[in-house]
């Protein structure tokens, strides 16, 4: 079936007698029982609702998964996996990571015993040179937040198959429309849904998405136990938001396009990052591996303080933490999503005080464009 076609019809199991074309929304913490050691097949939604059933057999389809669980948020689902690591595991991740994920990994995951060296994953001998004995994993964010750097997912799950490595993928911003991790070679895919998935700023959620049997009865009992389930109402958002997905990416894409092509021309941008232009280090890697670039960019200001006037002087684009909905959004790295990352470390991987990050939305390019050139020559806040 067509990915499109998926989006919109998801899982093919009926769960009312009514007709609904619009899944139901089961606004129930527990379920009646049948009888003694009977179960209609769901007891309390803690472990299973049908509005949350639905998704996830919706999402396991379009990653081409096995099993998918979603979560109240992409950190809930991060943190429910760290919970397969035992103290004393080693684990490489891309370095470029959202900031999120690194404050989880340093601050909590290091707490409870697990070991990590972050390196550029776009080169795999950084990743070849880290592996030890007690290394269990490789975390990729490909492209990277917010630097946009690109990693081949097949030749890393190469090297991990050989090394008996779990290798997870984050795969929030391009989705699986644009790129399948789990068929180029990946253990388990992660996504904060809160972003395209949703696609519409309104509501928080995540996904961890595995196609091996024991790894997703591993997991599911985990969160079963921790707790962390996606609401049946933000599990109807989900449905409903995804039923867009294709359409709306087709669009942000393209005007991304547009727009980092408009950027390389003007004097006070200093650098472009966004996979789609030809001479980005990853455009080859990301044509091998992905059907498209995604909307996310990044770019440097010739100063920190055309940075700051860009983000005071936006008017239609929304100076914002998140990103993938149909607002556009600009972001500060590093004073928002990478405001807990040393700052040694994070001007070191580029994320100083010119550098802004732009999630493209659904607006005409051409509004977005005249935006972001008054707030570069000054602008109004008013306007």
């Amino acid at each position: 079936m067509d990915f499109t076609t998926l989006c919109i019809h998801g899982s093919d199991k009926k769960y009312d007698t009514t007709g609904a074309v619009s899944v139901p929304i089961f606004q129930s913490a527990t379920f009646v029982h049948p009888g003694v050691g009977l179960s209609t097949g769901f007891d309390y939604s803690r472990s299973q609702n049908p509005t949350r059933e639905y998704l996830e057999q919706t999402v396991a389809k379009l990653e081409g998964g096995l099993d998918a669980m979603a979560f109240s948020s992409g950190m809930a689902a991060i943190t429910t996996l760290m919970e397969i690591f035992s103290p004393g595991d080693h684990i490489i991740a891309t370095d470029d990571l959202y900031g999120g994920s690194h404050r989880l990994f340093q601050h909590i995951s290091v707490k409870n015993g697990l070991t990590f060296d972050f390196v550029d994953t776009s080169r795999i001998n950084n990743i070849r040179e880290r592996i030890q004995p007690k290394t269990k994993a490789v975390f990729i964010e490909t492209p990277t937040n917010p630097m946009m750097h690109v990693t081949d997912l097949a030749e890393v799950a190469r090297l991990c198959k050989a090394h008996d490595l779990l290798l997870i993928v984050d795969n929030t911003f391009l989705t699986p429309y644009f790129q399948k991790p789990l068929l180029l070679g990946a253990d388990v895919v992660l996504h904060s849904g809160t972003k395209y998935l949703g696609g519409h700023n309104d509501t928080l959620a995540g996904f961890l998405i595995v196609s091996d049997e024991a790894l997703s009865e591993r997991l599911r009992f985990l969160f079963k136990t921790t707790g962390a389930c996606l609401s049946p109402f933000d599990s109807w958002l989900l449905i409903r938001g995804i039923k867009t997905l294709p359409v709306r990416l087709d669009r942000q894409q393209k005007t991304a396009l547009q727009i980092a092509k408009w950027l390389l021309e003007q004097d006070r941008i200093k650098a472009v990052h966004y996979p789609g232009l030809p001479n980005h280090p990853g455009y080859e890697t990301s044509k091998k591996q992905a059907s498209g670039f995604g909307a996310m960019l990044s770019f440097e200001t010739d100063c920190s303080e055309t940075a700051h006037r860009v983000l005071e002087s936006v008017s239609l684009i929304q100076y914002a933490e998140s990103l993938g909905g149909v607002e556009s959004l600009i972001t500060y790295p590093m004073l928002q999503t990478h405001a807990d990352i040393p700052a040694e470390e994070r001007e070191a991987r580029g994320i100083g005080d010119c550098l802004l990050r732009l999630s493209v939305g659904l607006e005409s390019a051409e509004d977005l464009i005249n935006d972001l050139g008054q707030a570069l020559k000054g602008g109004n806040t008013n306007a």
